[in-house]
């Protein structure tokens, strides 16, 4: 088949969220199984000189690089352009760009159009009203006019179909790849951790993300173990001013590579105080390198984490202060969590089982076509 990807900012990924690391990965797992894959690239974030990445072929388009018109301006344009390509399947990702499935379907009627909901976007408080209102009619054109909408996560599901009885709707979770696990090393070099040395969040800095809460909570914590943030994004100065100097607290700034496995392979536990998510690939990740884990109790991380999970109550800095206590001084809790963890990703997030379920989607959405 020859698929088209729509939404991501591109691939390989640099800086970009969750959105992107699940494109890169499929797109890659796609070729490999003998597909033909395009994905639509923005110039402000690959490379326009790049014209393929492992055997996907990148289609480089400029965007209006404002917070409100990047994302669907980009969509417009590649719109337009898958129109006047040969495809098999149009994939879209989010629900933002979900918005322009109308023109696909106008113009290529027989075509299937695919569309993943990745979040409820929506909540994220960076959005204004206008924008709020033009991602809820997003969240619509993905439920009701795609031929099948994915869900990253069955509370998604679940939330599609009591809003959208009639949408034809699957849930595919995200995956993670299992990692090596690294010595510290470069992180010892930089910021003077080891193993088992802090407690880790990583993950965008923006409002639904939690840290503030993640901070105040630290504060209040007598520990010789540092709270290292991980991450980068409109918040970022906000949170320094919250952290007040404190020499425990350290921003990395965005990590990817070495530094990135080594943070993820020697914290002492990962924190995600998510005040909203689709499905955290920071967690799953985290999870994959066995670090317990300690989340909030929005119902996509409870999903993630399961019963042998630890939660706190959300955007509660209270109660993760006091979960954070009880975890600190429970090496034998967090021992028996971190395996836990690790099979359950195992088991249910694998992207080659993930990968197959989506081409069978693909495939079936092709025959009813």
């Amino acid at each position: 088949m020859k698929i088209a990807l729509i939404g991501q900012k591109g691939i390989p990924v640099t800086h970009g969220g969750g959105v992107e690391k699940h494109v890169e990965n499929l797109a890659v797992r796609l070729v490999e199984l003998g597909h033909e894959v395009i994905v639509y690239t923005r110039h402000g974030y690959t490379d326009k000189r790049l014209k393929e990445y492992k055997g996907v072929k990148l289609v480089g388009l400029p965007s209006v690089p404002t917070k409100n018109l990047d994302a669907i301006s980009h969509t417009f344009l590649a719109a337009l352009d898958v129109i006047f390509r040969k495809v098999d399947v149009v994939h879209f990702h989010s629900i933002g760009p979900s918005s322009l499935i109308w023109l696909v379907k106008l113009f290529k009627p027989h075509t299937p159009v695919i569309s993943t909901f990745h979040s409820q976007c929506y909540h994220n408080q960076k959005w204004g009203f206008f924008a709020k209102n033009y991602l809820r009619f997003g969240e619509y054109m993905c439920s009701q006019k795609a031929d099948t909408v994915i869900t990253v996560s069955k509370s998604l599901l679940d939330h599609v179909m009591r809003k959208y009885p009639t949408a034809h709707a699957k849930y595919i979770p995200n995956g993670v790849n299992i990692p090596e696990m690294l010595p510290a090393q470069e992180i010892t070099d930089k910021w003077g951790l080891t193993k088992d040395s802090y407690i880790l969040n990583i993950g965008r800095l923006v409002a639904n993300k939690g840290v503030e809460y993640l901070i105040a909570a630290y504060k209040q914590i007598k520990t010789d173990k540092k709270l290292v943030i991980v991450g980068d994004g409109i918040m970022e100065e906000k949170l320094k001013r919250l952290a007040d100097r404190h020499p425990n607290i350290i921003f990395t700034g965005n990590q990817s590579g070495q530094n990135l496995g080594e943070l993820f392979s020697n914290a002492y536990i990962f924190v995600q105080p998510s005040e909203s998510e689709g499905l955290s690939i920071a967690l799953l990740e985290a999870m994959s390198y066995r670090n317990p884990c300690l989340v909030s109790d929005i119902p996509a991380n409870r999903e993630v984490v399961g019963e042998n999970g630890f939660t706190f109550k959300t955007m509660d800095e209270s109660d993760l202060k006091t979960k954070l206590e009880e975890l600190l001084t429970s090496p034998d809790k967090l021992k028996a969590n971190k395996e836990a963890m690790y099979n359950k990703v195992v088991h249910e997030y694998d992207w080659s089982k993930i990968v197959d379920n989506i081409v069978l989607i693909y495939t079936q959405a092709r025959a009813k076509k």
